[in-house]
């Protein structure tokens, strides 16, 4: 068991988007079945249209954004919870001047991610 500030997890660039980075706050190495992620999008910046073999369960910190999940897109923001299936091609783009911020939980299994053209 470990308590920490989030502002103590380092910040690492997610070389798949644009002005995106991750923070790992649970990794699978301690926690038995969820890994806990912290994305921070800054303004202008997206993630392109990719899939991943595993689900994501996804609650918005701040900010908002264009978010497509298969053939739907969506305005979400603060407070929105957002439930991705795995293998559903999805992406993000930031609206305004916030950055976009989300916790990202998916389960401790092997994610394989493919950008879709």
């Amino acid at each position: 068991m470990f308590i920490k500030q989030m502002d103590a997890f380092p910040k690492e660039e997610v070389k798949a988007g644009t002005r995106t980075t991750r923070q790992i706050l649970i990794s699978s190495n301690e926690a038995p079945n969820f890994a806990m992620r912290k994305f921070t999008i800054e303004p202008g910046g997206d993630m392109p249209m990719h899939t991943n073999t595993v689900e994501h369960e996804q609650l918005v910190l701040g900010g908002s954004a264009d978010v497509v999940v298969g053939d739907q897109k969506f305005v979400v923001k603060k407070n929105d919870v957002v439930f991705i299936p795995a293998g559903i091609p999805h992406c993000y783009k930031t609206i305004g001047n916030e950055p976009f911020e989300f916790l990202c939980l998916v389960p401790n299994k092997e994610d394989i991610i493919k950008i879709v053209e």
